[in-house]
């Protein structure tokens, strides 16, 4: 097993989340949703596996390169 962390490539708001830990995730799937700018921006999976865990909520303020949830691969 092998954990994959899941960073962000904006700096934005987390609006909505789209999957919750012990999801089975495919390459490209969206975790959640980003708002920056008012444009809405997906943080996908970088390949397929199981959501391990997120590590913020819905309207957290996140940096780029911040790593917001991990994936066991």
């Amino acid at each position: 097993m092998t954990i994959i962390d899941i960073k962000t490539e904006i700096t934005g708001n987390i609006w909505k989340i789209e999957a919750k830990p012990g999801d089975r995730i495919d390459e490209g799937e969206a975790i959640m949703i980003l708002e920056s700018m008012k444009m809405e921006i997906p943080v996908s999976a970088p390949e397929p596996g199981v959501l391990h865990e997120i590590l913020f909520e819905e309207g957290a303020t996140v940096t780029e390169g911040t790593v917001v949830a991990r994936l066991e691969a």
